[in-house]
């Protein structure tokens, strides 16, 4: 099998399995319990908390352990929002992933904020100058993902965190596809909350994180036992937070010399698809984007008959994001970008790992050739 949908989740890593199994088995306390089970299970927990803070360079206290990415983004934008609002006015894109623009529309129903969507270009970047035209004074939150999950985009995380800073206005990004890719310190970014997942990592699924900087006040979305210095109640994943924190060191370890080599593959494949498959283009931004991340729409075909010829010959991609399988709307990212309804539902998402080789993507692509013909066959 040729597994190319690695944003949709990623492998369990062998040195993760390792790493998290005597917590499963030995270290299995409640972090909360007052005797030497659940002490050595706190102990456990703070020294990965602050592997993870090590990584994004901020304090231990300043990390939130959370059920994943889509816990993370909630609790930014509503804690944010809720915490200590300037005023009721919040500044997203409609390119989100549904976890941000879900809680946007919760916050506009029930709590009467109003929702700015930032205008992008046809490759789905944000123009910095587009925010700095917007903030107002009852600018409340900020929220920008650092990269698509579907297009693979990667937006100027730094400049548009610069702006917000500049009036005052928090800003928040999902990092979920960023991790492991692109640099997460928080401090060099300039952001005040970050949210990524451990499944794409190569972490278990079931596990992500949220930095909230320094004394941010922060409404909880879960309440309970006040675990989490009160930001997050339940029984935390210890087994979850290692598996986190070593597939964050890892990714760490590897991104610098990994990056550069898998964007090498993936713009050979880009190349060898657009090439050899009529009617095949690309979406997202052809520079700015995941080193590992390949989309395309096939005008003529549908996007899941393409996926399943692809099953056929054992290569595994998605249509978009996995959140949305199974859906028949066509993808909210790419109508966003202005693509034509009929056409959004032929996308196809190829996302690679470290396992990815040169062979492999050579017989992708032969493949998509193949899959796009047979399923334009099928349909004439």
């Amino acid at each position: 099998m040729i597994y190319l949908d690695n944003a949709a989740t990623a492998p369990l890593r062998r040195e993760v399995a390792e790493a998290i199994w005597p917590i499963l088995t030995q270290g299995f306390g409640n972090p909360s319990s007052h005797h030497r089970v659940g002490e050595a299970a706190a102990a456990t927990l703070k020294t990965a908390r602050g592997r993870i803070a090590r990584v994004l360079g901020c304090r231990p206290g300043e990390i939130t352990i959370t059920s994943g990415g889509t816990e993370a983004d909630n609790l930014a934008l509503k804690g944010l929002a809720l915490g200590a609002p300037r005023g009721r006015h919040i500044i997203t894109t409609a390119l989100e992933h549904e976890a941000v623009l879900d809680s946007c529309d919760y916050l506009r129903r029930l709590h009467d904020f109003e929702i700015t969507l930032l205008p992008t270009d046809a490759t789905g970047r944000v123009d910095p100058a587009d925010l700095a035209r917007v903030l107002r004074p009852d600018s409340t939150l900020v929220s920008i993902h650092y990269a698509n999950n579907e297009i693979g985009t990667v937006q100027p995380i730094r400049e548009l965190a610069a702006i917000a800073r500049a009036a005052g206005v928090p800003m928040h990004t999902d990092a979920v596809q960023a991790a492991g890719w692109l640099p997460l310190n928080v401090a060099e970014l300039g952001v005040d909350a970050l949210s990524i997942s451990g499944h794409k990592l190569g972490a278990p699924q079931g596990v992500g994180a949220l930095y909230l900087r320094g004394r941010l006040p922060v409404e909880p979305v879960l309440h309970g036992g006040g675990q989490e210095r009160g930001k997050r109640s339940g029984t935390e994943n210890v087994a979850g937070a290692v598996g986190l924190a070593t597939a964050l060191d890892l990714a760490e370890a590897e991104r610098v010399d990994l990056a550069p080599r898998l964007a090498a593959l993936r713009d050979s494949f880009v190349a060898a698809v657009l090439e050899s498959t009529p009617g095949a283009a690309l979406t997202g931004h052809p520079l700015h984007r995941l080193p590992g991340h390949a989309s395309f729409t096939f005008a003529g075909t549908g996007g899941e008959a393409v996926l399943l010829e692809l099953e056929r010959f054992d290569i595994v991609c998605s249509s978009g994001s996995a959140c949305a399988a199974g859906s028949d709307e066509p993808s909210h990212v790419l109508t966003a970008l202005g693509v034509p309804a009929d056409l959004a539902q032929t996308a196809v998402r190829f996302t690679l790992s470290a396992g990815t080789s040169a062979a492999d993507l050579a017989e992708a692509a032969t493949r998509v050739r193949e899959a796009v013909a047979a399923v334009r066959g099928l349909a004439t």
